[in-house]
């Protein structure tokens, strides 16, 4: 099957689910379309054991299709560049200690909580994963998904100030996942039980701190060329060439493609590109990355539903998919308690909204990637199935009653802002 093909049944598949969940269901697109994905792979499973030939299409669209490679390094650049570009920085600047407390400490808190809770947890069951490999499912599934939570959380009546932390924080949290989750994983690979921790924080500062000085110095420069001129068309590629070129130099010198294209996003986004008030090509930039950011939202959760046609092997782990749920919400809750508890005073979160924050806390496509590219063995299909029955739960039961569980802590308007 060639990339036109792949390309091409994956709109037509993306546009009749789209169209199905608009016409009838009319629940928010990225949930429709997650659910619709994930009855219709479920049916084609059922199907290919009565007659292969109801399914081999949608089937051959799976297998041909390299998630891990697609999420990764080619859609996850412009999703995460759209986000940011039309993020409100000064909401962000308000609301920059949370963020940043939970984009690193609250990531690395929830990894060891989840990893010591799995490890426990399958002994329960007598289950037997060693102790590293819950630690590297830790730090699959802490982060929370840039993707997946801004899809569901501009549907909700999230406040204002929590709906900033939430999607600042997932914006910011990708380069301490991916730091923790190739630490972990060298040391697997390696056989070694010992942290050099002075490789981990030297590959973390280059990962990090290189990432964000790599997007601000392409921002910039792309921002003045922009600026420059007036032609909308030029603007646009000029913007597609900025995340194109950050992702390939990204990876060529091994920094944080998320953060080095987040970083972009918020220079490029923050001031107007219009050189003067009759211009109104910021504006129209806005709403272009805003079109590529919900079309490419509805690909990646066709393309999450489609994966499970290729994983036959979730109907043996229901137990450990469970559990995983449960656990990842525990984890998510101490993530976010422990910080709240010692620093309540510099942070603009209450008790109250801890169990909003946690709710919020969704995790989608970046997940199920990082897990795809674990090598093959047998521990690789439990950090898998778990993957997705997160990853489903999170964006279908977590995303619908959302709204619900705000409603109820949020009962009257006047609530809904801290005050100045």
């Amino acid at each position: 099957m060639n990339l036109f093909v792949i390309i091409a049944l994956l709109v037509i598949v993306s546009a009749g689910y789209s169209y199905i969940n608009a016409r009838f269901i009319k629940l928010p697109v990225t949930i429709g379309v997650m659910t619709i994905g994930t009855i219709v792979s479920i049916l084609i499973i059922v199907l290919d054991r009565i007659n292969p030939v109801f399914q081999k299409y949608l089937t051959a669209l799976a297998k041909n299709i390299d998630f891990s490679e697609a999420v990764l390094n080619i859609m996850l650049g412009f999703l995460l560049f759209a986000g940011s570009f039309n993020l409100d920085t000064d909401k962000l600047k308000r609301e920059m200690r949370p963020v940043l407390l939970l984009s690193t400490i609250g990531v690395i808190l929830s990894t060891v909580a989840f990893g010591l809770l799995f490890y426990s947890g399958m002994r329960l069951f007598d289950i037997k994963v060693p102790l590293i490999y819950c630690f590297l499912f830790g730090a699959v599934v802490s982060p929370t998904d840039p993707v997946a939570v801004s899809a569901i959380i501009k549907k909700t009546k999230l406040p204002s100030h929590l709906s900033t932390i939430i999607t600042g924080e997932s914006l910011f949290n990708d380069g301490v996942g991916l730091v923790l989750f190739i630490t972990i994983l060298e040391i697997i690979q390696t056989n070694s039980t010992k942290i050099d921790m002075m490789q981990t924080v030297i590959l973390f500062c280059r990962e990090v701190f290189g990432g964000i000085a790599l997007g601000l110095i392409c921002g910039y420069f792309v921002y003045r060329l922009m600026k420059s001129i007036t032609d909308f068309q030029t603007i646009v590629l000029l913007s597609l060439a900025l995340v194109m070129g950050i992702s390939l130099i990204a990876t060529y010198l091994h920094l944080s493609v998320p953060l080095a294209v987040v970083s972009a996003g918020i220079l490029t986004g923050i001031r107007s590109i219009n050189i003067n008030s009759k211009e109104t090509s910021h504006q129209s930039l806005e709403r272009f990355w805003k079109l590529i950011d919900e079309i490419l939202n509805t690909i990646l959760f066709v393309m999450i539903g489609l994966q499970i046609i290729e994983l036959p092997f979730l109907n043996n782990y229901w137990i450990t998919g469970t559990v995983s749920i449960v656990l990842i919400l525990i984890a998510r809750w101490i993530s976010i308690t422990l910080p709240l508890t010692f620093l309540k005073q510099s942070l603009n979160i209450r008790y109250k909204d801890v169990n909003i924050l946690t709710w919020a806390g969704l995790r989608g496509g970046i997940s199920i990637a990082l897990a795809l590219s674990l090598p093959h063995n047998k521990y690789r299909y439990i950090i898998l199935a778990g993957s997705y029955f997160i990853v489903l739960f999170s964006v279908i039961v977590q995303g619908l009653s959302l709204n619900k569980l705000i409603g109820r802590s949020y009962k009257s308007k006047e609530e809904e802002e801290l005050p100045a």
